[in-house]
């Protein structure tokens, strides 16, 4: 029998991740050759891995990394199943190693094909599925390439990537806070500019009928209803829809006996409570017309306003859920 010395098992610990007991067992069945060892180990990754094919990566780590000059960035999830390795320390680095190499991949079948020691990255994962007996996938890659590029990671659960379409004094802080703002808050697009007619007008529909069966029930208890808008995107608060919601607010004032000449003070105010009332989809999906996170009287596109001549040109989002 050959005999495996403990440094041997270490390096081939080193070099895989494996268990100090799975490398030994490997090098006795090697009869000591390492490169046959590797072999060992891929081997049992990959019988894992099948036996675990059908089993939901629903855990796992997101992470992001920016190239040197902040022009590329890159957020991937790696995968796995539970959160106890998803929250493990040489899991999160392995993450961090994959990041790394995606930085210099453009696509995801790229990245998967991408070198990683020797292996491709495809071949790692079933490796290291072998060594953590969990299934391993990269869940999301994503991609920004712009004049400066500017990254947030929420703990490990969520990493967004921004966008800006030039590099300013504090590109830094403009980039960081709108990265925050694209974790915490999860908008689909940039603007409502976006979005398409008939996904505007089936999700009005749904969205009124959604209200108006919850004010039944509200009814029914005695409690104050909700306002049920006519609209939910800037997209359909055309010039004449906008004169009309100027006119019934003039209406108003008169019925409620307010002198005609005071009227200039307070129509700005009943026309943004309009335009907020019946703009909730773009609060909700559109980054620039957001609230600001750490400014809630201000938009998104405001903020961005006051860093001067720079504009959010895309971003992106990947998270475990």
């Amino acid at each position: 029998m050959t005999k495996i010395t403990a440094a041997e098992v270490n390096k081939l610990r080193q070099a895989t991740g494996a268990g100090m007991m799975d490398c030994k067992k490997a090098l006795v069945e090697a009869e000591g050759d390492f490169d046959k060892a590797i072999d060992v180990l891929r081997k049992k990754g990959q019988k894992v891995a099948e036996k675990r094919a059908d089993r939901d990566s629903s855990e796992g780590a997101a992470v992001s990394k920016i190239n040197a000059d902040k022009t590329s960035g890159v957020a991937i999830v790696l995968g796995c199943e539970t959160d106890f390795v998803g929250k493990n320390e040489s899991f999160i680095a392995l993450a961090n190693q994959l990041a790394d190499i995606a930085i210099n991949c453009s696509t995801k079948e790229d990245f998967l094909a991408a070198d990683f020691g020797g292996m491709t990255v495809s071949e790692k994962l079933v490796e290291q599925t072998g060594v953590v007996g969990e299934k391993l996938e990269i869940k999301a890659f994503e991609r920004l390439d712009a004049p400066y590029i500017g990254t947030y990671v929420h703990i490990n659960k969520i990493a967004a990537l921004v966008a800006l379409s030039s590099k300013t004094d504090k590109s830094d802080v403009l980039a960081k806070d709108v990265s925050m703002q694209v974790a915490s808050m999860g908008a689909t697009t940039l603007s409502y500019k976006d979005f398409d007619p008939a996904f505007i007008a089936s999700e009005t529909e749904a969205r009124i009928a959604a209200i108006e069966k919850d004010n039944i029930e509200l009814g029914r208890l005695g409690k104050t209803l909700k306002n049920v808008p006519k609209y939910i995107s800037m997209a359909q608060l055309t010039p004449e829809v906008l004169a009309q919601a100027e006119e019934d607010a003039k209406a108003e004032l008169k019925a409620e006996g307010k002198p005609e000449q005071i009227w200039d003070k307070i129509l700005p105010g009943k026309m943004e409570r309009f335009i907020s009332d019946n703009t909730t989809l773009d609060k909700e999906q559109c980054l620039l017309d957001q609230n600001f996170i750490k400014d809630d009287k201000i938009t998104v596109a405001k903020y961005v306003a006051s860093h001067g001549e720079v504009s959010i040109s895309e971003f992106k989002r990947v998270s475990l859920g």
